[in-house]
């Protein structure tokens, strides 16, 4: 089985008039399949950079970028979409749940968008990622009716629900208590434990201790790394 992620001198340069802003500056980074790796940085370091080259929702100035040997560099944009929501399963900060729908329908809401190919078995894979992040007994409450962290574990669920290669969280205990976070990041151990590939975005070292490997960004490049 090949890698999930690699780069090779990624770089990401924003144009602000007249000058050029280096955001990210020769990144190589590789992410193999069960790997659980948490992205560290403060405000400005390029984690988000990365991130959404990763998450194909932007592509980088130069080097290359693969996803299950895929070079996403070469996509056009409709293709950079469907690659996105076939491979990539995302978490926020903000659980960007539908506040009138069930937990069980907000996580069904992927499979029913899926262009391309109408799920039969939707109901049963819905069931399925609901009862993996453990909110089996919550499935038919609405947003209202649950807690944050019941929420952003339906967020976790819907991103489950289309068996991506990854998961990317990005900063997904930023709303919550340090109680209720490490609840959530121990749904994420207990799901990396099952071989699902994660990269979390973290600033919280507390956050980033959950993950088996840790990557440090400064400036724009990795500075460091290490295993937990």
């Amino acid at each position: 089985m090949g890698r999930v992620i690699e780069t090779k001198d990624l770089t990401k340069i924003y144009q602000a008039g007249e000058i050029e802003i280096p955001a990210l500056q020769g990144i190589d980074f590789q992410l193999d399949p069960g790997e659980f790796v948490a992205i560290m940085g403060a405000s400005g370091s390029g984690k988000s950079t990365l991130m959404n080259i990763l998450g194909c929702l932007d592509y980088p100035t130069g080097g290359a970028y693969y996803l299950d040997g895929v070079k996403i560099n070469d996509l056009n944009r409709n293709a950079l979409a469907d690659i996105r929501n076939r491979k990539i399963g995302f978490v926020f900060q903000g659980f960007n749940l539908l506040s009138r729908t069930t937990a069980l329908e907000n996580v069904a809401l992927p499979l029913l968008y899926d262009r391309g190919k109408q799920v039969p078995d939707y109901r049963r894979r819905s069931r399925e990622a609901i009862e993996a992040v453990g909110l089996t007994d919550r499935m038919h409450h609405v947003p209202s009716q649950l807690s944050g962290g019941q929420q952003q574990r339906v967020a976790i669920a819907r991103a489950l629900v289309m068996n991506p290669s990854l998961i990317l969280a990005d900063e997904p205990t930023g709303n919550l208590d340090s109680h209720t976070s490490h609840e959530v990041m121990d749904v994420f151990k207990e799901l990396n434990g099952r071989g699902v590939t994660i990269i979390l975005v973290t600033h919280e070292k507390d956050i980033a201790a959950f993950a088996r490997r840790v990557v440090e960004m400064r400036d724009g490049k990795i500075v460091h790394e290490w295993t937990n």
